[in-house]
């Protein structure tokens, strides 16, 4: 045989040997074949969108809508599967064939899941030195939330008030006193502001907001690093994260109805337009529905469309989305009750569905200084068009450099419309022997007659009342950029960012007050006194059962520039210690102008209306927009820091402790109030320290988090029945507990999460006042929430769930306690291969559970009395189908 080829047989055996010895039991050459196989749940139920993929690589995909994948990779591989909401496993691939059966766990509260809110390097909850709850969408799916508001009460430390409907609602965060909205935390969706400012009069954040099936997690951070993060959010930042597409095309379909007149279609979908490059994913739902409270009208009707894209770069991606939001919701407000300790309905009005809101004055067409009329429709009620677009690039520059741009634009149009009640419901002879018009004239009634408005017939109403019919035209916009650059290695994470936003809220105000009687389904009424003669002067006291026409208008705008520039170190001082250090400087404008409305006067004073008033008091206060404008700005250049530290004493459990210092700048009307002198205004300053532990084992996990606050200059901006605003600053404290946990023991589990704070008042006196010490209004010292669930079969599921809500107190005076009160809810679903069923039920008791008093006043309430309770019993089917 040829020497050199005999020599390279012989190197070939050698190498063969050596491999084998290095190797055993593999062979030395790796063969590559189909791996293919299912992802399931400890119940055996096919998980999807699971990710699988070879470690160590980019190569991966996801699993189908019935838990299967597949895949090309080398026998000796590692792959590693993953889920949101699961705890991620390793497998190994081997020559034994077959299609593999790969069980995940839950992943209990979360705790191994990254988030991305509130930091700059993407990290385990369990590592992170922030406060943070988040909910998966399949957390979401099984929690049923009606609202945006409806699944943040299952964060502890936000009390979440639910009572005003889908939208409109109020969030306080670490018992941050507030005049209510989303003042002091900010909402989000992938990662940039629905609007940069939350709490802009009648434009609460959760106007812009709906949960549908686009939603593929929210995450919720309390306090922490809020304030480097997001301007104006020292209480927090939640973030909403939608679906992106994937290679394997799905979706969902979901039809609901309920109790309510509710009918409702959901619907998702994703998927790729290029293989592994450009992703898509499109959704959206529809809605229609009479409402829990009823008020003979469609009071929840509309939906939104979603839809984003995705490319893939070599080393990073660009995303564009949009979406639009055309929907018209009921907003609802106090209505009639007694008994304050023991709340209950009044003759006639039923306390869990009644509403002041009626189709009976739905149209408003009122005439106005100087000619025409002004008209509104009811039926619109809060009715938001938003139309959003965003962009998001990032690409790794190499060597441990990358960098990040996310943008969006909000142009939001909205009608918001909706009945307020003023002073409280009195007798029909009370009230008439007590009148007053809203500018504070009195005329009293000696010889009254109640007609209905509509039809003229004479009437005799136990309890009648005047309403505020009050009519908010907004146009804002706001346009938002975020770009950030990150270097990274084994030990540190440094990022350096500049955030710009500019935003204008333009608003004009139209509020008349109506008299109607005080029952379920009120009738709009006129008032006569018969001892005056027809037509003579003060005979009547309405016009058309208008009681006060346009009484408060307003024109304003206000504007805001945002200039601010961050940088966060993230050191990894060894495998178990983690620093965290964050500033952020603010460099923002604000400026505006109010307009003047002109005194209160007579219509039958001005000689071009076209309209004859001299037999009706309606139009004694009557206001109307002119010249001059008043323009006002303010600056705020600010500094907000925040140091932690994060400590892992193993896998399963970590402490960490934090101090962070942030601003709430100057609300809307607290400019308008204070435009002739902004010298009185100071941005509100927030002082916390935290201490937080995390734990999880194999059956349960728990999570707790320690608060002091220190917080000054606290604005109250409510605007009261005469359209005059409280206008007030305090200062106040808290020192608080946050828990949550979770207990799975089989088939059978258990969450909860409690809060447990003392916020008080300081420095909170003035003339004729002393609130020094007084319990901060609207905010509990105790609440939370438990849920048990039992799997009787491995489809079908049962629960339960009990909100407990503490005694608070509605005015800052602490005269009115609003008592405690509990919230049953309860519900069953069904899962047949890719459908599940459910039926979830709220307020199962008819619980008479009060958020708030009245705080369009500010006497001390009698024995009937105006307070907000939470919607009554209500249930709801749906049912999807996942594809």
């Amino acid at each position: 045989m040829n020497r050199p080829l005999l020599f390279l047989l012989l190197l070939c055996i050698l190498s063969d040997a050596e491999l084998a010895k290095s190797s055993p039991g593999t062979a030395y050459l790796k063969k590559t074949e189909t791996v293919s196989g299912t992802v399931v749940d400890k119940n055996g139920q096919p998980i999807p969108g699971a990710t699988v993929t070879i470690k160590g690589s980019k190569t991966g995909t996801s699993t189908d809508q019935a838990g299967k994948f597949a895949l090309n990779a080398a026998v000796g591989k590692i792959l590693v599967v993953s889920a949101i909401g699961y705890k991620p496993v390793e497998q190994t691939i081997t020559n034994a064939g077959g299609p593999l059966n790969i069980v995940l766990l839950e992943d209990l509260m979360e705790l191994n899941s990254v988030v991305i809110t509130g930091s700059t390097n993407a990290l385990k909850k369990i590592e992170s030195s922030v406060a943070i709850s988040s909910f998966s969408s399949k957390n979401i799916e099984q929690l049923a939330p009606s609202s945006a508001a409806d699944l943040l009460k299952h964060v502890p430390g936000f009390v979440v008030e639910t009572s005003g409907g889908e939208v409109g609602n109020n969030l306080f965060a670490r018992g941050i006193p507030s005049a209510g909205a989303y003042e002091f935390v900010q909402v989000q969706e992938d990662g940039m502001p629905v609007f940069e400012d939350g709490a802009l009069q009648f434009a609460n954040a959760d106007n812009w907001l709906r949960v549908d099936e686009t939603i593929s997690r929210m995450e919720a951070l309390r306090g922490g690093s809020g304030s480097i993060f997001a301007t104006n959010a020292p209480g927090g930042i939640i973030n909403f994260i939608t679906k992106t597409g994937s290679n394997d095309f799905g979706g969902t379909v979901k039809l609901s109805t309920g109790t309510s007149g509710l009918f409702r279609t959901d619907l998702n979908i994703g998927g790729a337009i290029i293989p592994d490059k450009l992703f898509y994913n499109i959704g959206g739902f529809y809605r229609t529905e009479n409402g829990v409270r009823n008020p003979g009208f469609k009071a929840n009707d509309g939906g939104q469309f979603k839809m984003n894209l995705k490319y893939n770069l070599d080393n990073g991606y660009i995303k564009l989305s949009y979406k639009r939001l055309d929907d018209r919701n009921l907003f609802l407000l106090p209505i009639p009750l007694t008994d304050k300790d023991h709340p209950k309905g009044i003759d006639g009005f039923n306390p869990n569905t009644g509403t002041l809101t009626s189709r009976n004055f739905s149209q408003l067409s009122v005439p106005q200084l100087g000619g025409g009329t002004y008209n509104r429709n009811l039926e619109d009620g809060v009715h938001p068009v938003v139309n959003a677009y965003g962009a998001e690039f990032k690409t790794d520059l190499g060597s441990g450099f990358s960098v990040n741009n996310n943008m969006r634009y909000t142009n939001i149009n909205m009608q918001y419309t909706a009945i307020f009640p003023g002073a409280e419901p009195q007798t029909a002879a009370d009230f008439a022997k007590g009148y007053t018009t809203s500018a504070g004239a009195s005329f009293p009634v000696l010889n009254p007659e109640y007609t209905d408005a509509g039809t003229g017939a004479v009437v005799n109403p136990a309890l009648v009342a005047k309403v505020g019919y009050w009519a908010i035209d907004k146009q804002m916009r706001n346009f938002a950029n975020n770009l950030r650059f990150d270097y990274k290695n084994d030990k540190t994470t440094l990022s350096l960012g500049y955030y710009y936003s500019n935003w204008t809220s333009n608003q004009q105000w139209n509020w008349s007050n109506l008299l109607v009687s005080v029952s379920d389904n009120p009738q709009l009424l006129n008032l006569v006194d018969k001892s005056v003669p027809a037509g003579s002067s003060n005979y009547s006291r309405t016009y058309n059962g208008v009681a006060d026409i346009s009484f408060l208008t307003r024109q304003a705008q206000t504007k805001g520039d945002v200039n601010a520039v961050f940088g966060n170190a993230q050191i990894k001082a060894n495998e178990n210690l983690t620093f965290d250090l964050g500033l952020r400087f603010d460099m923002d404008r604000y400026s505006g102008y109010k307009a003047t409305q002109s005194a209160a006067q007579s219509l039958d004073n001005s000689n071009n209306t076209g309209f004859d008033f001299k037999s009706t008091t309606a139009d004694n206060s009557i206001t109307n927009i002119s010249g001059p404008y008043q323009y006002w700005k303010y600056n705020i250049n600010r500094l907000s820091g925040s140091a932690a530290a994060n400590y892992k004493f193993s896998d399963n459990m970590a402490t960490y402790i934090r101090y962070s210092n942030g601003f709430r700048s100057p609300l809307e009307e607290s400019y308008f109030d204070n435009a002739s002198n902004l010298t009185a205004l100071k941005p509100t300053v927030i002082n916390q320290f935290e201490l937080g532990y995390k734990y999880q084992g194999q059956q349960y996990a728990f999570f707790a988090n320690a608060f002091y606050m220190n917080l000054d200059n606290i604005a109250f901006t409510d605007v009261l029945a005469n359209g005059t605003s409280e206008n007030k600053f305090a200062k106040a404290k808290n020192l608080g507990l946050e828990l949550e946990g979770q207990l799975n023991a089989g088939d059978f589990s258990l969450t909860l999460n409690a809060t447990i704070q003392d916020p008080k008042f300081r420095d909170f006196s003035g003339n004729g006042f002393d609130y020094n010490g007084n319990k901060v209004r609207r905010i509990p010292s105790f609440y939370g929430t438990i849920r048990p669930s039992y799997n009787i079969t491995k489809a079908l599921t049962i629960y339960a769930e009990v909100n407990h809500f503490g005694k608070k107190y509605s005015d800052n005076a602490n005269v009115f306690a609003l008592p405690r009160f509990d919230v049953l809810n309860a519900g069953v679903s069904l899962k047949v291969n890719k459908m599940r069923f459910a039926i979830d039920g709220s307020n199962l008791t008819n619980t008479i559970g009060l958020t708030e008093g009245n705080p369009r006043i500010t006497t001390a309430p009698g024995s009937i009395y105006y307070a907000r309770p939470i919607l009554g019993r209500f249930a709801r089917l749906s049912a999807a189908f996942n594809f």
